[in-house]
């Protein structure tokens, strides 16, 4: 039985539990039913499971969202960009190089967590970063 859905995947697909040497025994529900009564069976176990992964997977995010905090930038803000290996191969060659750059200025916002950067032309990438690459700037007048 899977802790999320509260099914076995074999019940989930076939819509009943197989018997194993440990269950001699028949099922006392009907295996072979008709193949109407079968296909609503199946569904309401699908939906049935679908509503316990949904459930836990709310769960989840409130456990994981407890002690997130949600960074918001506007256009016009400094930001430091935290520079990855993927992402800055040359200026990420050495490991005791600094690990963000900048500050940069943030021209606008792309979609939900990304945002559009002024960057100079010697990166020679593009300017979108998501939300977890950035760190606000704080110069010495504003501490």
């Amino acid at each position: 039985m899977h802790s999320t859905t509260k099914y076995s995947p074999f019940e989930i697909v076939y819509g009943f539990n197989p018997l194993t040497p440990l269950i001699p025994l028949p099922l006392k529900e009907q295996v072979n039913m008709d193949g109407a009564k079968k296909a609503e069976y199946v569904k309401n176990l699908h939906e049935k499971a679908r509503l316990n992964i949904e459930r836990r997977t709310e769960q989840i995010l409130k456990n994981v969202n407890k002690h997130r905090k949600a960074r918001n930038f506007e256009a016009g803000d400094w930001v430091w960009v935290h520079m990855r290996k993927e992402r800055f191969p040359h200026q990420r060659r050495y490991k005791l190089l600094p690990r963000s750059e900048g500050p940069f200025q943030i021209i606008s916002k792309v979609g939900t967590n990304a945002y559009k950067l002024d960057l100079p032309g010697e990166y020679d990438i593009s300017a979108t970063f998501n939300v977890s690459d950035l760190a606000p700037f704080l110069d010495d007048n504003s501490i």
